[in-house]
């Protein structure tokens, strides 16, 4: 046993100090909130460091993880994976909301999401609900999150709500890594080759060139060609940068609209290979989302409204708003998706005895399932294929230089003949 000293306040309102003995910090928590007590303070007496320091720590140390995609100013999704699920095994254990999130606000490192953390806890023991303090950080919670919570919080089962978000959010972020992990090769292969080709082009083959030109009165044609991109990339470098940030800031600009966002999100789909990779994610995504919403007690309607504006792609959300229409008409769940011709008939299939069984979240998830590794299978074939492709770029890139380069070489050795 250690023993913990701690500062709260009661469930009056008043303040209290003293010291409680427990297995780890965890535990005191529990002990403590058994008592009606929300710690603002909780300090391991034996070595006088905070108790996030001790061995016993929370993992939710681990807020601070691997890099990811960043859903706000500093906080990455991963992050909130993270919270979620210390949040949820905190939960579980029987420890009051506000107690478990000064923890975790209190043992973050980021200073953003600890901000945020400690900002729910002090929302929270002023008397609103967890769901509404999550609601007003959209940045941080989707809809999807908080919706989830409140359902949770109406239905008296949070921990296992908590616990389903958790695998829904770890699910992504997986999926997210495999697709990231395989990409990652190419994209290194085509930028380094890229980068190479730029520096020869603007800082070396400028000077080799010049001493080109004083030896030959004419040059071969590939050289004059890469005389005259090297002379561009030398002289106008400064230009070529300002066009380039121009054309990102107009390409963002037209995507943040809603009729290019719409545009792209349907050339995407039409795609030849690429978009069937697109459409199985994104169905995934929408399957898994309702699955999930489904088991959670969230009913149809308001799961397909908050699935809509989380599926990715604006052109299928369009297709999920007609569905809930129907749907809110009397139609069945599966009709309506029939006719958007998007699901695969096997699958339709499936989500119709599902809802016709009542077991329409289980059915969803399975639907999700198919659908992930169909994406993930298109996403390895396309993989294996596209390694190969950059590298081939990039070697006829750099061939491309170097027969530049030799052709008025052999041409001179020629004429000293």
């Amino acid at each position: 046993m250690s023993a913990f000293r701690y500062q709260a306040v009661r469930g009056d309102g008043g303040p209290a100090q003293g010291i409680v003995e427990a297995e780890d910090r965890r535990d005191a928590l529990r002990r403590l909130g058994q008592q009606g007590l929300f710690p603002s303070a909780l300090e391991a007496c034996a070595d006088d460091r905070p108790a996030a320091v001790a061995t016993e720590a929370p993992a939710a140390v681990a807020l601070a993880g691997p890099s990811g995609w960043r859903i706000g100013r500093g906080v990455r999704r991963k992050d909130v994976t993270a919270f979620t699920r210390e949040i949820a095994a905190l939960v579980e254990a029987g420890i009051p909301i506000p107690q478990a999130l000064d923890s975790l606000g209190q043992e973050e490192t980021n200073p953003v999401l600890r901000r945020t953390v400690l900002g729910l806890a002090e929302s929270v023991r002023k008397g609103a609900a967890f769901s509404a303090a999550l609601e007003e950080h959209p940045r941080l919670f989707n809809p999807l999150y908080v919706s989830m919570v409140r359902v949770g919080e109406e239905a008296g089962a949070l921990p296992r709500v908590l616990a389903d978000l958790t695998a829904l959010l770890e699910h992504e972020d997986e999926v997210r890594g495999e697709v990231g992990s395989a990409v990652a090769y190419p994209v290194f292969v085509l930028g380094f080759g890229v980068l190479a080709v730029v520096t020869l082009l603007t800082f070396v083959l400028p000077r080799l060139f010049e001493m080109l030109q004083g030896m030959m009165q004419t040059l071969p044609l590939p050289t004059r060609i890469l005389l005259a991109i090297s002379r561009t990339c030398h002289d106008y470098w400064w230009l070529i940068g300002l066009a380039l940030i121009g054309a990102g800031g107009g390409v963002r600009a037209v995507l943040r609209s809603p009729g290019g966002r719409r545009g792209w999100d349907a050339w995407k789909l039409r795609l030849p290979y690429l978009g069937g990779v697109f459409r199985s994610a994104a169905l995934a995504r929408f399957s898994r989302t309702l699955g999930t919403l489904a088991r959670s007690g969230v009913s149809l309607l308001p799961a397909l409204r908050i699935v809509e504006h989380t599926i990715g792609n604006v052109v299928l959300a369009q297709m999920i708003a007609r569905v809930a229409e129907d749907t809110r008409g009397g139609d069945s769940f599966a009709d309506p998706l029939r006719k958007l011709g998007v699901f695969p008939n096997t699958l339709i299939q499936m989500i119709s005895v599902g809802e016709n069984t009542g077991k329409l979240d289980e059915m969803l998830l399975k639907v999700a399932a198919i659908e992930e590794r169909q994406m993930r299978h298109r996403t390895r074939t396309l993989i294996s294929l596209l390694a190969p492709a950059m590298i081939l770029v990039v070697g006829a890139l750099v061939g491309f230089v170097v027969i530049a380069l030799l052709l008025p070489i052999f041409k001179m050795s020629r004429a000293l003949r």
